[in-house]
């Protein structure tokens, strides 16, 4: 039989070398671009950061549009061109998104708790055999102080988040779906890579046609589930970051 104890030390093990085997990969991956410029990714199709299925939205019921046309006039309303939208809006269209982000923020926070209990029971008289429990119990019981148990805890929690950001970006972005209400699926990745620092944009969400200026761009504002990532990859985001065993420390440490 096994011992229990054994099988779960075997566990823990086997993890542990699992993620030794992947930190290991992940170093010598590291270690092979010693002095070389980090590497981009290939072009590909960006619909894969809307998620790996087509998304799916609450939408009200299918209605049969009929062409708005004026009698004896050339001109389409709603159109922003004479001849034709040069607007983004069908699959693989191209528009660009304007992330103009000023944002600053200043919280405080303190936290105090305590709490105590004291629980006591006796039992001064039970039809007279209250003078029986020496027996059963050490003499130094008393029927009348048989529990008495005192418990008291306290924290106290201090925090403080001063941040401030500006951002302003612009990115093209594809056209990856048309939901059924005609809002647009977008997404789009954009990588730069300056002495060996690969700075990475990405983006993705829900728009609506309209939404969409005459310059077929979009603000970052009218996106729906939007998505905005922007950080890097080299040498320089290396060192802001902590040592992988200071991560681990951090998150097993329990105290």
């Amino acid at each position: 039989m096994r011992d229990p104890l054994l099988s779960t030390a075997a566990r823990l093990g086997a993890l542990a070398l699992a993620g030794g085997l992947l930190a290991a990969c992940n170093t010598a991956d590291r270690l092979a671009q010693v002095g070389q410029e980090p590497p981009q990714s290939a072009v590909g199709s960006p619909e894969r950061l809307a998620g790996e299925r087509p998304v799916v939205m609450p939408m009200p019921k299918p209605q049969v549009q009929e062409p708005n046309r004026q009698a004896n006039s050339l001109w389409t309303p709603g159109t922003r061109a004479f001849f034709k939208d040069q607007r983004a809006s069908e699959i693989g269209d191209i528009l660009t998104v304007r992330i103009e982000i000023d944002d600053s923020a200043n919280l405080s926070n303190e936290t105090s708790r305590t709490r105590s209990a004291n629980e006591s029971a006796g039992l001064p008289a039970f039809l007279g055999y209250e003078q029986s429990l020496g027996s059963v119990l050490p003499e130094a019981v008393s029927p009348e102080s048989l529990v008495e148990a005192q418990s008291g805890s306290g924290h106290t929690g201090v925090g403080t988040v001063d941040r401030s950001e500006e951002i302003n970006l612009r990115i093209a972005s594809l056209i990856t779906q048309v939901l059924p209400n005609g809002n647009l699926v977008i997404a789009g990745r954009q990588e730069v890579r300056v002495n060996y620092e690969n700075r990475i944009l990405q983006v993705a969400g829900v728009i609506r046609p309209e939404d969409i200026d005459s310059d077929n761009s979009v603000s970052y504002e009218d996106i729906a589930e939007a998505r905005i990532a922007y950080g890097g990859e080299g040498q320089l985001s290396d060192v802001q970051q902590p040592r992988y065993g200071q991560q681990v420390y951090d998150i097993l440490f329990p105290f």
